[in-house]
């Protein structure tokens, strides 16, 4: 009876009840909390190698401006400046290409889905790769506790294995340059390694294919012109001579992975829009010397003077019968200047005699001035600068300054053009012109002095030459520079 009672009373009994609820409540919550540490170290394992899978794809994608050595310029960048460890999955470790991630390279991706496959896109060739894709090879992250909670539950075990893919591309452009592009003599020859060589620069032909130092247009239709610019709202030649002829905010970008050529010449633009700068307005530039956006430089002098008298020159001007304009190449009169005779040396020295003999009576009163870019710009501070009217040569049929405009540009850089250098050897992994060619790769963007005002042979159609010196590198060989006479973007961004 006793122990019946006993067995009665424990059963009914209630007393510590609750504790039992807590022990089973306990161990659920402290079950939950180990798998939120592990689930949280395989979060925080994939931010860390998504986090090193996107700063691998962004350095890889910035080397991948459409040159010969592009792709591996980007492999050794994706591998050599981007250091990083993975904490969590399988203990600390450095990550490194070519054991945790693998790249490849695309010229597009599909337009119709960030998930659809790249498959179609990929690419060999380092002048198409546009983009660089990283895959992370995944990471075992291992249990601490829910190996443990699996197997007491007899569930199947979650997946511990992260891993991380990103996606950059590269795109460079350049703003407010001329649209102007000529053929290089080989695709090593660098701006900044031949300053002060002079280079004739002479119109392309339709038919026949471009070499070194034939020149064409870049087609203004891919530009983006800023329309509270003085381009803004010109179409045609109008548009041309604008974009030619113009200073100020023009903004014309165009992407230097693939510029498009214009077919055929622009004649009876591309003379009188270049030398609107010389303080001559002819053709379609005839009624702009009032026009503040087409100023001349601060420095005209250039050895011809108008027929007849008067302050402008007009269709037939004569030569100066005191004064010289800057000199060519002493090669060019030679004959023995290189790539069939359009780029010269930089050797202008017995022109530059003959030049200070009729400018300056015999004394030369620049000497340190090497190149004649810098002459040209020494002339202009001695005689006060660019916003100073005051007469550059003294006692002469020319002044040096603007006579025929009513206004004169105070930036002693409004003679100096950007141009596109294109490979235009397709034995040389270049691009064949022949006019009108889509896509051309730029090779660098050139800054160029105008030595001397625009001429042509008379013809029909005329031959343009354009008689430059090389002043140096505007930029757009991945540096993202700017300055005077060109802006250069560089956009490297994430897509996926």
């Amino acid at each position: 009876m006793t122990r019946r009672r006993a067995i009665a009373t424990f059963t009914s009994d209630e007393a510590g009840a609750v504790l039992v609820f807590w022990a089973l409540a306990l161990a659920v919550v402290l079950g939950i909390v180990a798998l939120s540490f592990d689930f949280g170290r395989i979060a925080a394992t994939q931010s860390e190698l998504q986090a090193y899978a996107d700063q691998v794809a962004l350095a890889a994608a910035g080397e991948l401006d459409g040159r010969s050595d592009s792709i591996t310029r980007a492999t050794n960048a994706a591998a050599n400046l981007i250091t990083d460890s993975q904490t969590f999955g399988n203990g600390a470790q450095a990550l490194a290409g070519g054991v945790d991630y693998a790249i490849d390279f695309y010229d597009t991706l599909p337009a119709a889905s960030d998930t659809a496959s790249l498959a179609a896109g990929l690419t060999t060739v380092p002048e198409d790769a546009i983009y660089a894709r990283v895959v992370m090879t995944p990471k075992t992250v291992a249990f601490s506790f829910g190996a443990a909670f699996f197997a007491l539950t007899g569930n199947t075990p979650a997946n511990n294995s992260v891993g991380a893919t990103a996606v950059a591309g590269f795109t460079q452009y350049a703003c407010d340059i001329t649209p102007l592009m000529f053929c290089l003599p080989t695709p090593n020859y660098k701006a900044d390694a031949n300053i002060g060589d002079m280079i004739l620069l002479r119109s392309g032909g339709n038919n026949a294919a471009w070499g070194p130092g034939d020149f064409g247009f870049l087609d203004p239709s891919k530009a983006k012109v800023d329309p509270n610019g003085p381009c803004g709202g010109l179409t045609g030649a109008q548009l041309d001579a604008c974009l030619l002829g113009a200073q100020g905010s023009i903004t014309q970008c165009f992407a230097q992975r693939g510029v498009d050529t214009e077919p055929g010449q622009k004649v009876g633009i591309e003379d009188a829009s270049f030398n609107v700068r010389f303080d001559i307005y002819n053709a379609i530039m005839n009624g702009k010397k009032n026009d503040p956006a087409y100023a001349p430089a601060p420095n005209v002098i250039k050895g011809i003077v108008p027929s007849g008298g008067g302050a402008c020159i007009g269709g037939n001007p004569q030569p100066s019968p005191d004064t010289l304009g800057l000199p060519r190449d002493t090669c060019f009169g030679a004959g023995t200047c290189g790539s069939g005779g359009r780029y010269g040396d930089g050797d202008w020295s017995v022109g530059r005699t003959a030049y200070v003999a009729a400018n300056y009576g015999g004394t030369d009163p620049h000497p340190g001035a090497s190149t004649r870019y810098e002459y040209y710009l020494a002339e202009i501070a001695a005689a006060g600068g660019g916003a100073s009217t005051t007469a550059i040569l003294s006692g002469l049929a020319e002044t040096g300054r603007p006579q025929c405009s009513s206004y004169q540009s105070i930036d002693p850089d409004r003679r100096v053009v950007v141009a596109a250098a294109v490979n235009c050897d397709p034995n040389a992994g270049g691009t064949q012109i022949n006019g009108q060619t889509n896509n051309v790769p730029v090779e660098e963007f050139f800054r160029m002095f105008l030595t001397e005002p625009v001429g042509t042979d008379g013809l029909s159609p005329p031959t343009l030459d354009l008689w430059v010196e090389v002043v140096g590198s505007a930029g757009g060989a991945g540096s993202g520079t700017g300055g005077s006479g060109g802006v250069f973007h560089d956009v490297v961004q994430l897509y996926r």
